[in-house]
C-alpha cells in the first residue's frame, strides 16, 4: 500500500527519458502504436483496461492506485478531490456550458435555415453553411458535459457514448477553427485582390475546401473514437470521461497527436487568419473612413478567435506535458476545463458576427420568422373557415331536404284532394 506511489512517482521520472530518443524511434513508436489501435487492442477489455498499476497515469489530475482481490482501484489525493468537486468545475463550468448552448444553439440553427434555403449560393456561402453545421455539432455535444459537470465530474452514460462525444467536441472545434481561416482566405482574396477573386472564388474551389475540412474533421476523430476514454474512481467514486489515460498511451501516442492537432488545426489557422485579417484590415483603412465599421468588424472577429481558442489550445497542450512534473502544484486540470468551457463560445459567437451582424441577413431572418408566425396564423385561421363553412354546408342540408319534405307533403295533399 506504501510502495505503490512510490514505484508511480519512479515510472513518472523515467517517462522524459524514455521520449528523448531519436526521431525514428519515436516515428516507429507511433506507426506500432497504429498497429496496435488496427488491431483491435483498445477495447475495453484489452491491455489497457486492464493493465497494471505502473502504466496507469490520469490526463489531468493525479492518481494513486492499489491492487486488491478485485483488480485496480484508483484513488486521488484530498488536494486533488477538492479540485475535481470544487464550486468551479461543477457549477462554473455546466452554467458556462448551458449559456453557451442556449445562446448559441436557436443563433446556429436559424442562421442554418436562412442559409440554406434563403440565401444565394455563393462561394463563399458554402464555407458559412460548413462552419455552422459544425458549430451546431459542436453546441449538441454539450448537455452531456453539462449533466457530467453538474454531476460531480461522473460520467451516467455508456463508454461508447462518451467516446463520441468527445471525439465530436474536439473534431467540430478543430474544424470551426479550419473553417474560419479557410473563409478569412476568402475574404482576404475577394477585398485585397478582386481581380483574382474572378477565377479563385469558385463552386468548385469551396467544395474542395469543406470537403478537406472534412477530412481533417474524421481524421482527428478517430484516435478519440478508438481508445477508452472513461475510467472508475474509487474515492471520490465517480466514472470519469476524457480525464484519465495510461502514462504509456499518453507519452506516444496521446501527446503527438494532440501536439499536431495544436499546429495543424490551430497555429496554422491562427497564421492564416492573422495574415489574411491584417492584409484586408490595411486594405480597409486604406480606403478612407467609409470602411471603418467593416475594419472594426475584422479586428473583432481576430478578437474573438483568439479569445475563445487561444487559452484553450494552450492550456491542451501544457497538460499533457504534466507528464514530466512530479510536483501537484503544477495541475492544470481546473485551468484547463475552464477555458475549454469558453472555447465554446466561439461557436455561440460565429453567428452574430458573421451573420446577424448583416442588415440583409437580419432582414431575412425576420421575414422566416414572420412566415412562421403567419404560417401558424393562416393554417388557425383555415382551420376554423373550414369548420365554419362545413357547419353551414350541413345546415344548408339539412334546410333542403326540410324544404323538400315539405314540398312533397305539399303535393301529396294536394293529390288528396
Amino acid at each position: 500500500m506504501h510502495t505503490e506511489p512510490k514505484r508511480n512517482r519512479t515510472l513518472q521520472r523515467e517517462v522524459p527519458d524514455s521520449m528523448a530518443r531519436p526521431p525514428a524511434t519515436r516515428a516507429l513508436q507511433l506507426l506500432l502504436a497504429l498497429c496496435w489501435i488496427l488491431g483491435g487492442q483498445s477495447s475495453l477489455t484489452g491491455p489497457m483496461a486492464a493493465g497494471n498499476a505502473s502504466e496507469f497515469r490520469p490526463r489531468m489530475f493525479g492518481l494513486i492506485e492499489i491492487e486488491d482481490l478485485d483488480g485496480i482501484l484508483t484513488l486521488v489525493s484530498e488536494k486533488q478531490k477538492l479540485e475535481i468537486q470544487s464550486s468551479t468545475t461543477v457549477i462554473v463550468v455546466p452554467v458556462l456550458y448551458s449559456v453557451a448552448f442556449l445562446v448559441g444553439l436557436p443563433a446556429n440553427i436559424l442562421a442554418l435555415w436562412v442559409l440554406i434555403f434563403h440565401t444565394q449560393k455563393a462561394p463563399s456561402t458554402i464555407l458559412l453553411i460548413n462552419l455552422t453545421v459544425l458549430d451546431v455539432l459542436l453546441l449538441l455535444m454539450l448537455p452531456f458535459r453539462i449533466t457530467y459537470h453538474f454531476a460531480g465530474n461522473d460520467w451516467f452514460f455508456s463508454e461508447p457514448l462518451c467516446r463520441l462525444v468527445i471525439a465530436l467536441l474536439y473534431g467540430s472545434m478543430y474544424g470551426s477553427m479550419l473553417c474560419l481561416a479557410l473563409i478569412s482566405i476568402d475574404r482576404y482574396i475577394a477585398l485585397v485582390h478582386p481581380f483574382g477573386a474572378l477565377t479563385l472564388r469558385s463552386h468548385r474551389t469551396s467544395l474542395v475546401m469543406s470537403v478537406s475540412v472534412w477530412v481533417v474533421v474524421l481524421l482527428a476523430m478517430l484516435p478519440l473514437l478508438l481508445f477508452r476514454q472513461s475510467y472508475q474512481l474509487i474515492d471520490p467514486p465517480i466514472n470519469t470521461c476524457h480525464d484519465a489515460q495510461p502514462t504509456a498511451l499518453m507519452a506516444t501516442f496521446f501527446f503527438p497527436y494532440y501536439a499536431s492537432l495544436f499546429s495543424l488545426c490551430f497555429l496554422l489557422p491562427l497564421l492564416v487568419i492573422l495574415f489574411c485579417h491584417g492584409a484586408v484590415l490595411k486594405t480597409l483603412l486604406a480606403r478612407g473612413h467609409r470602411y471603418s465599421h467593416a475594419a472594426c468588424l475584422t479586428a473583432l472577429v481576430l478578437l474573438v478567435f483568439l479569445a475563445c481558442f487561444l487559452p484553450s489550445n494552450i492550456f491542451l497542450l501544457l497538460h499533457y506535458l504534466d507528464i514530466y512534473l512530479t510536483d501537484d502544484k503544477y495541475n492544470l486540470y481546473v485551468p484547463y476545463v475552464v477555458s475549454l468551457a469558453f472555447s465554446c463560445f466561439g461557436p455561440c459567437i460565429d453567428p452574430f458576427i458573421y451573420y446577424y451582424v448583416s442588415v440583409d441577413f437580419r432582414g431575412k431572418v425576420l421575414r422566416v420568422l414572420c412566415c412562421c408566425c403567419a404560417g401558424q396564423q393562416v393554417s388557425s385561421n383555415t382551420s376554423g373557415i373550414h369548420l365554419s363553412s362545413s357547419s353551414q354546408s350541413r345546415s344548408t342540408l339539412l334546410s333542403k331536404s326540410w324544404g323538400n319534405k315539405e314540398v312533397l307533403q305539399k303535393e301529396s295533399a294536394g293529390r288528396a284532394v
